[in-house]
């Protein structure tokens, strides 16, 4: 249903693991403009994933807080390349590719900083592992459509729809229940009315959705 409304969505992936985690870590608590532009000045800054990890906290904290980021993100970006570095002898994590999801996503887990949420949009962004990450739409939009328990937390949503979703349909349900979450089962004032999935939805009619 999610795909007719809104169309197809190829899976692939675009960028190396290292620049979905950094990303990642950086979107955490702000925007996407936001955490793009902090990126996007981070690499111009430095030459490198080893000139940042050999870089002062305060030298990372600089690039990154015209994007509104700063000293917090960037004690993480360090921890986490010096963490990699530590237990890999580099900076790479192809090798995560190689694990079953599980344990690759355990394996991310133990780095500072990363959870679920983050080490899952590593597998699923940049190594094509089916791991589902659950960011606020989803967690909210399952919730209400009945597929998570109303009580359940974020951790059991991400252990509960990873063995409900079938791993190939992984990337298009955690795309499209994003951008329904946005457009239509918004936070306040949910376009009930105008919701595909009304005839599937448990909380269809106590939301109060707008017309």
């Amino acid at each position: 249903m999610l795909t007719k409304e809104y169309g197809n969505r190829e899976w692939r992936a675009e960028q190396s693991p290292l620049s979905v985690l950094i990303q990642t870590i950086l979107s955490q608590n702000t925007s996407d403009r936001n955490s793009g532009r902090a990126f996007e000045l981070l690499l111009a800054t430095f030459s490198s994933w080893e000139d940042i990890a050999n870089a002062e906290i305060g030298e990372i904290a600089s690039s990154i807080r015209a994007g509104g980021l700063g000293e917090v993100k960037a004690r993480y970006i360090k921890r986490v390349l010096e963490e990699i570095r530590r237990k890999r002898g580099g900076l790479e994590l192809e090798f995560l590719r190689q694990l079953p999801l599980d344990e690759a996503r355990d394996w991310l887990r133990q780095l500072p900083g990363v959870g679920m949420k983050t080490a899952s949009c590593v597998l699923l962004f940049s190594l094509e592992i089916p791991a589902l990450p659950v960011d606020t739409h989803i967690f909210r939009v399952t919730k209400r459509l009945g597929l998570v328990d109303p009580k359940a937390s974020v951790e059991q949503a991400h252990r509960l729809l990873g063995s409900i979703v079938p791993p190939d349909d992984v990337y298009k349900f955690h795309v499209l229940v994003i951008e329904h979450g946005r457009k239509v089962c918004k936070a306040q004032r949910p376009r009930c009315h105008q919701c595909v999935l009304r005839g599937l939805c448990a909380g269809y009619g106590e939301l109060g959705g707008q017309d």
